[in-house]
């Protein structure tokens, strides 16, 4: 019961430092004049194809990432396994600023052809903490 206990507690104080450093990236977002953020209109932007930069067709988030994010994704290019988004399955997502943003510039690029705006990034961080 104590082990239990143990990894109960392990697991909330993950989303809850999830859930800090979310609320902290959200907050610089806003002090770059972004906002106000919104889950559907990240929702929205998640499925929403783009021409990718070779020209071989369309790329969204859900390409790699899945639209049940609560899921395991999967590259489109190399095929390489990719974690859930969801942090009511994976706490661990969004706990380091630094990697947040470091994928948000890779995806961005791979994906729209150009980096995220402070607006998008709210508006993605909102939608993963929703589901």
């Amino acid at each position: 019961m104590k082990i239990l206990i143990a990894f109960v507690m392990a697991g909330l104080a993950a989303t809850n430092m999830a859930y800090g450093s979310a609320a902290n990236l959200i907050a610089d977002y806003r002090n770059t004049g972004a906002g106000p953020f919104s889950p559907d209109a990240g929702g929205s932007a998640w499925t929403q194809e783009h021409q990718s930069s070779s020209g071989a067709g369309t790329r969204s988030c859900a390409s790699c990432h899945g639209t049940d994010i609560s899921k395991a994704g999967r590259h489109a290019k190399t095929g390489k396994p990719i974690e859930p988004m969801a942090l009511s399955v994976n706490p661990a997502r969004l706990t380091d600023a630094k990697k947040v943003e470091k994928w948000f510039r890779r995806n961005c690029r791979w994906t729209l052809g150009r980096e995220c705006t402070p607006q998008e990034k709210g508006d993605f961080i909102q939608f993963i903490t929703s589901q």
